[in-house]
């Protein structure tokens, strides 16, 4: 039988307590959930790809079922290279899923042999993104209870460098 094998693609700049909460919801249904930072050369990214990379590393380093990998161009591509079959993503609102949904039908045309899978947020993440993190760290505050615990204190701290 074969492995169900999920890509979880995202910039993860910086990875959320809603990402965290997506992956690991999504564990009891795959057998591997490879997070996928997506490199894109046209976007101006806040973390250093590196540190995104480290900063999932820490976040799930006691999981055996989760890889942890940098890519760049289609999705669909990526996953064929990986011989996973689905795409894994989360939607907190509305607008997220019409979003997710064209996305979804264009990948399936590309690649009608890939699933994408939709999770819904946990209500108490469900307004949370990288953005806003970002924002309020642009700002000057805090944003511990946004971010993994693990890894709270290294983005106030890569920041305050700055």
């Amino acid at each position: 039988m074969m492995n169900k094998i999920a890509v979880f693609p995202g910039s993860f700049d910086p990875i959320t307590r809603g990402h965290e909460s997506i992956i690991s919801r999504a564990l009891p249904v795959f057998d591997e959930i490879i997070v996928a930072l997506g490199e894109n050369a046209e976007k101006k990214s806040f973390f250093s790809v590196d540190l995104r990379i480290k900063w999932l590393e820490l976040v799930f380093q006691n999981v055996e079922k989760i890889r942890i990998v940098k890519y760049s161009g289609l999705t669909v591509d990526f996953c064929r290279q990986m011989k996973a079959g689905y795409i894994l993503r989360g939607l907190r609102t509305s607008a997220d899923f019409e979003f997710e949904r064209t996305i979804g039908l264009m990948n399936k045309s590309i690649s009608p042999e890939i699933e994408t899978v939709f999770f819904l947020s946990a209500p108490e993440y469900a307004a949370l993104s990288s953005s806003v993190v970002r924002d309020i760290l642009r700002n000057g505050g805090d944003v511990r209870k946004f971010v993994p615990e693990k890894i709270a204190k290294e983005i106030h701290d890569s920041v305050s460098l700055n």
